[in-house]
């Protein structure tokens, strides 16, 4: 499999679809392949890719950082998902937002839109909040799967509210400390040559390197709870195994096994899309784990190329991590992340 694997990666980076990869792939607990392949940057001067090489994690953040973030307050008894957001906080619960709950953001069902471009306004996340907060919906509220970061945004404000604390102070002391994922942070501070370059800036005229990508949360001082986070390998390959050991990493309960499974659970049976909590599960419509991968799936991507899979039919996940938009936003990357999972699903 490896080198199938390792094949497929390298035509990939042929084509120029990809700069480089680092890939993991883990079955029944043990990890069968862990490598780094091509580059992590080509402009202006071409270095390898390393296997600790530091990725922008993009969407990756939000079942990385904020989904076991509420789980955690799940866990502590701080909330439940049939709260309503404005009882959190009362300034949402206005423009037919007064019924929206934990869930719905969760679920990507509370009806708003997909995405807004604040970063063009130049506003910072207290007025991205105000404007989420005054925003109408575009569809009702528990009836259609509409992926939103606007809802990510706000359950990131959630959680400092319901903590009294910075959002990345929670989870670096509750999740990532014991995990022992020493690698992974909002606006890290690794050395320049440990990062995969991400896309060119006409700002920076640059290109971005330890940056977030994303341009809203890069208006939010690089914090929020849709993008932000950046790790590498072998820090994923920790979190994915408490993920599939019920919640526990070398003797510690991180998460419970009850609210893992919930968090897997399809809750959108009425759409095309299906989702769990933060999780997005193997549905009747396109699913970038590919054909062969079970019913039972759920995993997560990221839009600069990065992903993480489980299957937990046969105690198999895979993650692979790219900075495919050092090339620019072109789309390959929505066929190469089923085509690689097929290949590897077929050795099982």
């Amino acid at each position: 499999m490896r080198e199938k694997v390792l094949g497929f990666l390298q035509q990939e980076i042929e084509l120029e679809h990809i700069p480089g990869a680092v890939i993991h792939v883990s079955h029944q607990g043990k990890v069968l392949m862990q490598e780094a392949i091509g580059n992590r940057v080509v402009y202006p001067e071409v270095a390898p890719m390393q296997l600790d090489t530091v990725f922008d994690l993009a969407s990756l953040t939000k079942v990385v950082s904020t989904l076991p973030a509420i789980l955690k307050l799940l866990d502590d008894g701080l909330i439940r998902l049939d709260d309503s957001v404005s009882f959190f906080l009362p300034e949402f619960g206005n423009e037919g937002k007064e019924d929206i709950t934990l869930r719905h953001l969760l679920t990507h069902t509370s009806g708003l839109p997909s995405h807004i471009p604040y970063f063009l306004e130049k506003l910072n996340t207290e007025q991205i909040l105000e404007r989420i907060y005054q925003q109408p919906l575009e569809f009702k509220t528990g009836e259609k799967v509409v992926y939103s970061d606007l809802g990510l945004i706000t359950l990131y404000k959630i959680v400092e509210i319901v903590t009294g604390e910075r959002f990345e102070e929670y989870l670096s002391r509750e999740i990532f400390n014991p995990l022992e994922m020493y690698e992974t942070s909002y606006k890290p501070s690794f050395e320049h040559n440990r990062y995969a370059a991400t896309e060119y800036s006409e700002e920076l005229n640059a290109f971005k390197v330890g940056i977030v990508h994303d341009e809203n949360t890069e208006s939010m001082g690089g914090i929020s709870g849709h993008a932000g986070l950046f790790s590498t390998i072998h820090d994923l390959a920790k979190y994915a195994q408490m993920i599939e050991n019920h919640g526990v990493y070398n003797g510690k309960c991180i998460l419970s096994e009850s609210g893992l499974r919930l968090a897997r659970k399809n809750h959108t049976p009425f759409d095309d899309e299906y989702r769990g909590l933060g999780w997005q599960l193997k549905s009747p419509m396109y699913s970038p784990c590919g054909d062969y991968f079970s019913n039972s799936t759920y995993g997560h991507t990221g839009f600069t190329g990065t992903s993480i899979w489980f299957d937990p039919e046969i105690d198999l996940h895979v993650i692979l991590l790219t900075n495919r938009v050092h090339f620019g936003r072109k789309p390959p990357i929505l066929r190469l992340r089923p085509r690689l999972h097929n290949l590897i699903r077929s050795h099982f």
